[in-house]
């Protein structure tokens, strides 16, 4: 029979009942956090099976990325039925791009390496489907110029997308460059590529975004110098 260490004090009903309260209470601590927004819903169910598997969010990650680079070559085909395929799967990716967080999040992942992968990966993903899109309606109203006016809203969001970072980065900010409001980001904005192509829209929807991505991203420029002139003042 093993001695009783002399340093430890004997066990009581009163210790037994505070170490049960402290367990419940780091059970409490470790409870996860709701979804930010209601597509972090059908995210976290897609993910619930996997945090005790040995599949990383980096997996969850290059699956967002394949799947776009799926999308965009349906998109490509610039038929209607090719359209909708690519709008399914956009849809997917786009789900799978909230999946990976959550994954990281729920199964204490998180990593430094990790979160820029994701956003590499989600600058290639979303540039990817408007070049895409563009390609597909070479055939439209605008002709092969269609293709150009993808470039340019491709490289727009690319833009968007690195100046957010950078401004998440600052020293200065405490909250997110675009706050959550009724359960949507920002960038949840992309999910409607998929309700928008089954409904025969891209073409006006890449007109809008050829216009809008790029203002977009000049106004986030300015903001961004402004808060490094304000922080070198």
């Amino acid at each position: 029979m093993p001695e009783r260490d002399p340093a430890k004090p004997p066990d009581t009903p009163e210790s037994m009942q505070s170490t049960s309260t402290d367990e419940d209470n780091l059970r409490a601590k470790r409870k996860p956090a709701p979804p930010k927004t209601w597509l972090h819903y059908p995210a976290r169910w897609c993910i619930l099976p996997l945090i005790r598997t040995q599949i990383t969010p980096n997996h969850i990650t290059t699956l967002r990325l394949l799947t776009a680079i799926l999308a965009g070559a349906a998109f490509c085909v610039g038929t209607p039925l090719w359209d909708a395929i690519g709008g399914a799967i956009f849809l997917f990716s786009a789900i799978m791009d909230r999946a990976d967080g959550e994954l990281a999040r729920l199964a204490g992942r998180t990593t430094p390496g990790g979160h820029l992968y994701d956003l590499r990966c989600d600058a290639a993903a979303n540039s990817l489907v408007f070049v895409c899109i563009g390609v597909g309606l070479r055939h439209g109203p605008a002709g092969f110029w269609s293709i150009g006016m993808g470039i340019i809203a491709g490289c727009a969001i690319t833009i968007i997308m690195w100046i957010v970072a950078r401004l998440e980065g600052l020293p200065q900010k405490q909250t997110p460059v675009f706050p959550v409001r009724l359960g949507f980001d920002t960038d949840d904005t992309l999910v409607l590529i998929g309700p928008i192509a089954w409904l025969g829209w891209l073409w006006p929807f890449l007109v809008l975004t050829t216009i809008g991505a790029p203002l977009f991203a000049l106004g986030l420029a300015i903001r961004y110098w402004r808060i490094l002139f304000v922080r070198h003042e």
